[in-house]
């Protein structure tokens, strides 16, 4: 089997044959022993198979892509060995393309296509080939497999798929400098020929720029070229296939190139010489006028510092860079005066801050121009001799006293007079007033430095020719005091007197202040008023360093006995002249807590303690007597509606009333008097109702000797006076209508030693002095409180 072509259409066209090497189908060699490739037949004889060399074996075919002819194009040959020429074999192609894009003759074996095909889209097609028997449709030849490949031709021109490019490049670059790379494609076959072989080159941007035929890099091509002379470049460049040869298909695209800035120019001023007019009335601070240069430069590499550089101008004006005009702002940094100085030369410098140190050969990057200014007369407000008044006055003054003076003039040349007023708006209008041609202020008041001591007054002036124009000036005026305001006393507080003070205590020690000022105030003097009697309580210590000492004059004080004692205090200041002033301090005695050593009453402290105010306690009693009034209203309804105790004279009961209160003890004056039990011959003559509370008699027994208490119950029938109450208990109408229970207790006679209570010792009392008790300590305070009242009524 054989596979032949018809002749290449180019020299690159190789057509594979594969050529039968073989002299048959098959050769008989008899032999006597078969072989593994022999095979007996049934008479006796032996078949030997040769292996014939296969010539239907082939790698691939070709064909030309982009085929315009009316024909089918023809791709090549299947050819078997088993085919005689009798038109017994069929030929049968599958796979891609087949029957469609690929027709086979079934007698021939020709291949043809019918179609133009295009390398780009589709580069080969895999088909599979078999030879059959046309009359049994045997396989004569396995399916085998083979390719049929595009040929490429130079059918697709360069493209550049990024196109168009924009690209910048600084001015004044060197020669060679890269700007950018452009790279074409194209859809031939690299591997092929020179289908896709590209070569670059310039059409337009000649002689600024320059590309690589290979690399498409694209270059500067000119020394020093400015971007204030030609800023924007338009390069086209050209790529060409078949290594540029004629004939080859080309491609180009278009570079936008721009020159970026770069510092290489300096700053200009248009001329140099400037003029400019600034009345005097110009307001510091504020700008007078405007310079700007020229800079051909971008961006930062024009940006300009103004600055003055002779002192002239920088004394009296500064400038500044507006940055986003780049001018130079003048403004003004001390008032002008006209009749001073009428015109002022600037000397004004700029200068690019950003250099670039490449171009510092061309210069220094600065200029310099001259600015005159002009001062324009104007009529001006009066000026102040002062920027500010301080004066002062006694207090008390009479009215129309002088003050202090303020004096202005007019600045401008013709001296027009000047008028003064107050501004009417502020309150110090009401204690001065100011002459309106001297400027003299005076008061129209008395006044009083304790109620304010300093005043805010301000001045305007106005010229008589131009009262429009105002001018103002702060006046402060400090009232100087003088001795006018007496002493007092500093604390208003009651001053705490424990009950145990000894004379010669101190009991508080006392300031005072004054309203004057510490110049005659500083000074104080303390005594009694010399009009009143001796105080017999109290006494004034003067401390000569303006305090003064409280001091007990007697023993002991008793809040029961008086609680509130008054102390007037006269007090002298050390002022010309002297004034006193008299203050009454009040005085509260309490027993102290802490022996005396912490000056608070028990019962303040508790009420400090509890932190109510005497509005608050006077609320709670309010309210706990209203409270008890209902109790009792309620319990005194409920008791009107009590059914009868007795509902019947048949039901009589006895009750048992239990009295259990308890005695207030040796001091209890109020309760039982058990001196019936112990004397009924003198409870006989003091009868009296249960129901109604006795009078008391005061009465002084005098003196007599100590008797034991036990003798005194010997003379007393105590049965017999028990028997006496149970009649009177029983005849008595005003217990209740029912029995009753009176318990009469007599725990028998007393001690013949008699008692060592001294409540019952009605004799002389002791001369010994109990106040060593006071030294003890405060275990033994009370009992010093004790006897020492003792003593005080056994005194009284």
């Amino acid at each position: 089997m054989r596979i032949s072509t018809t002749s290449c259409l180019c020299p690159f066209l190789v057509c594979l044959c594969f050529i039968q090497r073989c002299y048959g189908a098959s050769h008989h060699i008899p032999t006597k022993v078969p072989s593994k490739n022999q095979t007996k037949l049934a008479n006796g004889e032996t078949e030997v198979h040769h292996r014939p060399k296969r010539g239907w074996i082939w790698n691939q075919f070709f064909v030309l892509e982009e085929h315009m002819g009316p024909d089918a194009q023809y791709v090549g040959k299947l050819h078997s060995n088993s085919d005689k020429g009798d038109g017994s074999v069929r030929y049968i192609l599958s796979g891609e393309g087949a029957g469609t894009i690929f027709i086979i003759n079934e007698e021939t074996g020709d291949i043809h296509a019918t179609k133009s095909l295009d390398r780009e889209r589709k580069t080969h097609y895999v088909l599979h080939a078999q030879a059959l028997d046309r009359n049994t449709e045997e396989a004569l030849e396995p399916k085998s497999e083979f390719i049929i490949k595009v040929q490429d031709i130079n059918d697709n021109a360069p493209k550049f798929p990024d196109g168009p490019f924009v690209a910048t490049v600084p001015e004044m670059s060197e020669v060679g400098t890269s700007v950018l790379q452009v790279t074409a494609t194209d859809a031939d076959d690299p591997t092929y020929g020179n289908s896709a072989r590209i070569v670059y080159s310039i059409l337009q941007g000649q002689p600024y720029f320059s590309v690589d035929p290979k690399t498409g890099i694209i270059r500067t091509a000119l020394a020093n070229m400015d971007r204030e002379a030609r800023e924007h470049y338009t390069v086209v460049i050209q790529a060409k296939d078949m290594a540029g040869q004629v004939g080859g298909l080309s491609g180009s695209t278009t570079i936008n190139i721009t020159l970026t800035d770069v510092n290489d120019n300096p700053p200009t001023f248009p001329q140099k010489n400037y003029q400019l007019y600034v009345p005097e009335s110009a307001q510091v601070g504020k700008p007078v006028g405007k310079i700007k240069a020229n800079d051909e430069d971008l961006g930062i590499n024009a940006d300009i510092k103004y600055s003055i550089i002779n002192s002239e101008g920088a004394n009296m004006f500064s400038i500044s860079t507006d940055r986003d005009t780049r001018e130079g702002i003048i403004s003004l940094k001390k008032p002008l005066n006209y009749e001073r100085k009428k015109t002022y030369t600037l000397h004004i410098e700029g200068t690019n801050t950003h250099m670039d140190p490449r171009f510092s050969y061309l210069g220094s990057f600065k200029d310099t121009a001259t600015l005159k200014i002009t001062v324009g007369d104007v009529d001006e407000a009066p000026i102040f001799s002062m920027d500010y008044y301080i004066m002062d006055v006694y207090e008390n003054v009479p009215s129309g006293t002088e003050v202090g003076m303020v004096t202005a003039r007019d600045p401008d040349s013709r001296n027009s007079p000047v008028r003064y007023f107050l501004d009417s708006k502020e309150e110090g209008v009401r204690y001065f007033r100011i002459e309106e041609n001297s400027g003299l202020i005076r008061t129209t008041q008395p006044l009083d430095r304790e109620a304010m001591p300093w005043h805010n007054i301000t001045v305007m002036a106005s010229e008589v020719d131009s009262p429009s124009l105002l001018s103002h000036v702060p006046v402060t005026v400090q009232v100087l005091d003088v001795n006018d305001n007496p002493p007092e006393i500093a604390t208003d507080e009651e001053v705490i007197v424990c009950e145990s003070s000894r004379p010669g205590q101190l009991i508080q020690t006392v300031t005072a202040v004054d309203k004057d000022d510490f110049a005659n105030g500083q000074r104080f003097s303390f005594a009694l008023p010399s009009q009143l009697p001796v105080n017999p309580n109290f006494t004034l210590k003067d401390n000569e360093d303006s305090t003064a000492s409280i001091l007990a004059r007697r023993r002991r004080f008793n809040h029961l006995t008086q609680e509130l004692y008054e102390l007037p205090i006269v007090v002298w200041d050390g002022g010309e002249p002297s004034l006193s002033g008299t203050s009454t301090l009040t005085l509260r005695v309490c027993p102290c807590q802490s022996y005396g050593k912490v000056r608070m009453c028990q019962g303040e402290a508790f009420l400090s303690s509890a932190g109510l105010s005497t509005g608050a306690l006077i609320a709670i009693l309010l309210c706990i007597v209203i409270l008890l009034a209902i109790v009792v209203l309620f319990i005194t309804l409920r008791r009107s509606k009590k059914e009868p105790l007795i509902i019947s004279e048949e039901d009589i009961r006895e009750n048992v009333v239990t009295y259990d209160d308890e005695g207030g003890g040796e001091e209890d004056t109020e309760a039982f008097d058990i001196i019936a039990l112990r004397n009924p011959a003198a409870a006989e003559e003091l009868k009296f109702r249960r129901d109604v509370r006795p009078e008391t008699r005061k009465h002084v027994d005098p003196p007599r000797s100590r008797r034991s208490p036990s003798v005194e119950l010997d003379e007393v029938d105590v049965h017999e006076f028990i028997k006496q109450r149970l009649v009177e208990a029983d005849m008595d109408t005003s217990v209740p209508p029912y029995d009753s229970l009176q318990t009469y207790a007599y725990e028998g006679q007393g001690s013949p030693t008699g008692s060592i209570s001294p409540l019952d010792s009605p004799g002389t009392q002791s001369e010994q002095d109990y106040n060593y008790l006071d030294d003890w300590g405060p275990e033994f305070q009370k009992l010093a409180e004790l006897y020492g009242e003792a003593e005080s009524d056994v005194t009284t």
